[in-house]
């Protein structure tokens, strides 16, 4: 059973590369913006799978401080594309 958690955090790990192909030639700024919030999807996931695959709980605690921040980080970028921030 570890062994799954961690062959699926390892390909969801490989998939981080494909939004950052987007983020480096999105054309606009809130399509990198979304990349970025992708990006950030797939690291929370793999640190959760990695965790449950190391049955180790501080990957889980880490993967929600990181999702926590995330949110707040694309909720800021957000404002401050609108112009009211």
């Amino acid at each position: 059973m570890n062994m799954l958690f961690l062959g699926i955090g390892s390909i969801l790990a490989s998939f981080i590369l494909l939004p950052l192909v987007r983020m480096i030639s999105g054309p606009t700024i809130p399509d990198r913006v979304v990349a970025l919030d992708a990006m950030n999807t797939f690291v929370v996931v793999s640190m959760l799978c990695f965790g449950l695959g190391y049955n180790s709980p501080i990957y889980i605690d880490v993967a929600i401080v990181y999702a926590l921040l995330s949110y707040v980080t694309t909720l800021y970028i957000a404002k401050y594309l609108e112009g009211s921030l």
